[in-house]
């Protein structure tokens, strides 16, 4: 059995939430708004009360944890709400998705930035108050609508941009592990040519048009090619790895996030590294590396453990990684071969070297 799955609509360009009204209109008119606390601003673009449309906001309090999720969906039910808006990065709105599932509520996804693909995913990512991973929610389906204004992602800090491309860069790796090894996606089913396809274009359109794209969000205006890494980092990327599947590379994301020295850094950060040790582990040719590692220093991801606030006790540290990134249910056992904590902590140490020879870093022992 094979099973692609996407939101019900997809909806971007510039300045394309002066319209929200209109897309939400249909699906209910009691809204509860989740808004990260930097967009304060830009709620009253939201919630203008007219055509029969009313609007309760909340300020996101930082964390996809389980109790924020309780909090907010209290306030949901309070409110007898219709529908939720999540309104800001990717930790906003999975727990958007998780309040809209559990209180049975219509799910529109509104990413401020392009730093994930949270926003079309029919999952969120747990994590503790302290900001640890420890699980996956899975919903039986998608957002109904995700909308993306592309003038707002223009306008947010560059480096949120650049860790979408660091997310959305593992997409095409992990997706071909799985159609390898045969793998269920998130849906449970086999992957289909079309969303492997959809994963590949990701990372082609990131290799051609990510450096452009970062200018262009440097610069704090819309292009041709911000659209396009935009739809990468987001569509693209999120159906190429909910219908297609994950790997080894946000496994390691996963065991990274133990650490305390990489609290501070960006989910996709993380994951760009993951994805140089995913294809260490999976002993990708010199030339894939390379081009992997060059396009992250183009557009400022990191390729080794310094990069990311790792310094000292690395091997004792990695190893804990190891461990963590092979613990029981992990998508890293997606891999077309056996993995083992042994082979991850090998894979984690020599990417780490790969990593800092391409950067000009000194080698460590």
């Amino acid at each position: 059995m094979r099973i692609i799955q996407s939101p019900g609509k997809y909806i971007q360009g510039p300045d394309v939430l002066s319209t929200l009204n209109n897309y939400i209109r249909p699906l209910g008119s009691r809204w509860l708004i989740l808004a990260d606390p930097i967009m304060r601003l830009h709620v009253a673009r939201l919630s203008s009360e007219a055509d029969g449309l009313h609007f309760q906001t909340e300020i996101f309090n930082g964390e996809c944890s389980r109790q924020e999720i309780q909090r907010v969906a209290v306030l949901a039910e309070k409110h007898r709400c219709d529908g939720i808006i999540g309104f800001g990065g990717g930790k906003v709105l999975d727990t958007a998705k998780a309040v809209a599932h559990y209180q049975h509520l219509r799910a529109v996804m509104l990413p401020t930035v392009a730093s994930t693909d949270a926003p079309t995913s029919a999952l969120s990512v747990v994590y503790s108050e302290e900001g640890a991973f420890e699980e996956y929610l899975f919903y039986p389906a998608n957002p109904d609508m995700v909308i993306v204004d592309s003038t707002i992602v223009a306008n947010a800090p560059v480096r949120l941009l650049v860790s979408g491309m660091g997310d959305a860069l593992s997409t095409w790796f992990e997706a071909q592990a799985c159609y390898e090894s045969r793998a269920a996606n998130m849906s449970g089913g086999q992957s289909t040519r079309g969303a492997l396809n959809l994963a590949r274009l990701c990372y082609d359109t990131l290799l051609q048009e990510g450096v452009k794209a970062k200018i262009a969000v440097e610069q704090k205006v819309t292009s041709r090619a911000l659209e396009r890494v935009i739809e990468a980092n987001t569509y693209l990327s999120g159906i190429g790895f909910e219908s297609s599947g994950l790997a080894a590379a946000h496994a390691i994301h996963n065991g990274l996030t133990q650490l305390d020295e990489c609290h501070h850094f960006y989910h996709g950060e993380k994951v760009a590294f993951g994805t140089l040790a995913q294809l260490v582990l999976q002993n990708s040719s010199d030339a894939q590396i390379d081009e992997v590692l060059d396009f992250c220093l183009a557009v400022g991801l990191p390729v080794c453990l310094e990069q990311l606030g790792v310094k000292g006790d690395v091997k004792d540290k990695m190893s804990k990684v190891a461990k963590k990134s092979c613990s029981e249910g992990e998508t890293i056992f997606n891999m077309p071969f056996i993995v083992t904590p042994d082979s991850v902590y090998s894979a984690l140490l020599v990417a780490d070297q790969l990593g800092r020879k391409k950067a000009g870093l000194p080698a460590q022992v």
